[in-house]
């Protein structure tokens, strides 16, 4: 286990550097002029003198190399810039808005884990009765709506129509229920059937007739092996949703109006706040990165057959 942890936290180290280094130059290749944009950004008047100063100050008559190894020296001493838009240092703004996502995303993962194993449980266990055509169609229709559309629905039914819950912010717990079923909808729908196809294809695996020769009863057998090594194979595919639900506020919160770091990041492109969404896109990435570590270790820790997997999890 520890032998797979060190192996795996020096994988991370190249990993983030050449995805701090792809971010950087993306942000490079979108055309348009930094300068320009930071002048737009700060409401000063855009004059040949006033950019020519601005290139200067911001670094940007360097090479793209010397402007890399600047901001990365900088990144090291947690300085990753300020923002164009309210000149305030990009990690401290960001800090500011990350909590309100985070909890939206909280919420909506656990609906998501709770509703899966329920909905994908009851599918597998009632197979080929209305229980299972129920969840079929949900799943085919919830995988097929669009997330905007589908706040946008919920938005006009429950809230413009009905009154029951607010139509955004944040507050009471009536404002997280729209924008975490917005969420969560979606990927309970998709991972649903694939939470039931796993737990069918353990039933076929050889040691689950060696249970029922041994006089287990189906409850037992269902319980204590069927459905816990359907939650293994379900583990890898949670740590990306998680991963998704983080990056997949940004439509959500701008249309609940959700405070989060979707919303400042949407007025961030609008504004071409060049900082913000380059610390946004890194520090996403690397949550990505580091709920997959999670997961893995996680999943070996509960399977022993993968503990001493040098490389990390192997898949079974």
């Amino acid at each position: 286990m520890l032998r797979m942890l060190s192996w795996r936290l020096c994988a991370l180290v190249p990993s983030i550097v050449l995805l701090s280094f792809v971010v950087f130059l993306a942000l490079h290749l979108i055309p348009g002029d930094p300068a320009v944009a930071y002048l737009s950004a700060s409401q000063l008047p855009i004059t040949e003198e006033a950019i020519e100063r601005v290139t200067i100050e911001l670094g940007l008559d360097r090479t793209v190399w010397e402007q890399y190894a600047s901001w990365v020296s900088s990144a090291l001493t947690m300085d990753f810039g300020t923002s164009y838009m309210t000149g305030e240092p990009v990690i401290e703004e960001f800090l500011f808005y990350f909590p309100a996502t985070v909890e939206l995303s909280v919420w909506a993962f656990l609906i998501v884990i709770l509703s899966v194993i329920g909905l994908g449980s009851a599918s597998a266990y009632y197979r080929k009765t209305w229980v299972d055509y129920s969840s079929r169609l949900f799943s085919i229709v919830g995988a097929s709506l669009p997330s905007f559309w589908l706040g946008f629905l919920l938005l006009y039914v429950f809230s413009m129509s009905l009154g029951i819950f607010p139509s955004g912010n944040r507050g009471t717990v009536a404002h997280y229920v729209l924008p975490v079923l917005t969420l969560a909808i979606p990927y309970i729908a998709i991972y649903s059937r694939l939470f039931r196809t796993s737990l069918l294809e353990v039933e076929k695996l050889p040691w689950m007739s060696h249970a029922r020769a041994r006089g287990l009863s189906e409850k037992t057998i269902w319980l204590k092996f069927q459905l816990r090594h359907g939650v293994l194979a379900l583990l890898p595919v949670l740590g990306i949703v998680m991963g998704y639900l983080l990056a997949g506020t940004f439509i959500v919160e701008n249309i609940f109006s959700w405070p989060g770091v979707g919303r400042y990041m949407m007025n961030a492109i609008v504004q071409r706040d060049y900082p913000v969404i380059q610390f946004y896109i890194l520090v996403i990435a690397c949550l990505f990165l580091l709920i997959n570590l999670i997961v893995d270790l996680l999943q070996a820790w509960l399977d022993p057959r993968q503990r001493h997997q040098k490389g990390g999890v192997k898949h079974v």
